[in-house]
């Protein structure tokens, strides 16, 4: 199942689509307004989400699946947003590209222990249809269109779609700037909504791909498939939980294989539409900031 959260007049509301049908969540249970709402429910039941939402469906309104992605906002509101960086070759070989000290991304690739870092907070975090940010102290900026792990107290709870704004000119020029390259204003992007665990077969295999558009012509297209992470999603999760006191919903970005060459910088007012498999589409202008 795909969980979304629009915005209304009356508040925030969540929705489950099911193939073709949507339902409205919060027309059954006033109090269910958020995807954390839906997972505590499960936790108090010992169930999972997808049996709770298919409790209420039965009671719930329908909603225009048409009418859908004009409403959405972003699906979850997770404490911190963390990110797995090198786990594709073409982004090692950028970020050594990139790197006046390229051999400590070709060693990371290389190495059982993955390259986490934190990301964002929920006030630099922005939803489908929002701007994201690029810096206005750097020259060369890109997307990354990534998976993104959706986290329960360190549990998989569900799989959405995330862009992680890069600067590359900032981390290109030195390895310890990589927080101010990845963290500030705008730059991340979550959405359009959250699939289920029983929802998705299998995340290692999954369909991806990215356009961006300029003055309404595609300036960039790429693609890829999941298939090619050098690690999977349950073993960055286990990293990101070593040692770490993890907040109660987070969301774990696992990598980015879809890397627009040297040549490319993003500017401002520029679109950048990321397709996911089995997720959907999450689409953003671009802002500077």
């Amino acid at each position: 199942m795909r969980y979304y959260r629009v915005a209304t007049h009356g508040g925030p509301r969540i929705i489950v689509r099911t193939t073709d049908t949507a339902y409205d969540l919060t027309s059954v249970k006033d109090d269910l307004t958020s995807f954390l709402d839906l997972i505590r429910a499960a936790n108090i039941t010992d169930s999972d989400i997808d049996e709770v939402a298919d409790r209420l469906v039965a009671k719930a309104d329908e909603v225009d699946v048409d009418a859908l992605d004009a409403d959405v906002t972003i699906p979850v509101a997770p404490s911190e947003i963390w990110a797995a960086g090198v786990t594709y070759e073409i982004s090692e070989e950028a970020r050594e590209a990139e790197s006046a000290m390229p051999d400590i991304y070709r060693e990371v690739y290389h190495s059982e222990r993955p390259e986490i870092f934190f990301k964002a907070t929920p006030n630099r975090t922005v939803g489908p249809g929002e701007a994201v940010g690029i810096r206005g102290d750097s020259d060369w900026d890109v997307p990354e269109p990534e998976l993104g792990v959706v986290l329960y107290r360190g549990d998989i709870v569900g799989y959405t779609i995330g862009n992680d704004m890069s600067s590359r000119s900032i981390e290109g020029e030195n390895p310890l700037y990589l927080p101010q390259a990845k963290i500030y204003d705008r730059c991340c992007s979550i959405g359009p909504c959250v699939t289920s665990t029983a929802g998705l077969d299998d995340p290692h295999d999954l369909e991806m791909s990215m356009t961006i558009s300029r003055d309404g012509e595609q300036v960039f297209e790429g693609s890829t498939t999941t298939a090619n992470m050098a690690q999977t999603c349950e073993d960055l999760v286990s990293y990101y939980n070593r040692h770490n006191a993890v907040p109660e919903l987070a969301v774990l970005l696992t990598g980015t294989a879809i890397v627009p060459d040297a040549s490319f910088t993003l500017q401002a007012d520029d679109h950048v539409s990321i397709d996911l498999e089995a997720i959907g589409t999450l689409e953003n202008d671009v802002t500077v900031v």
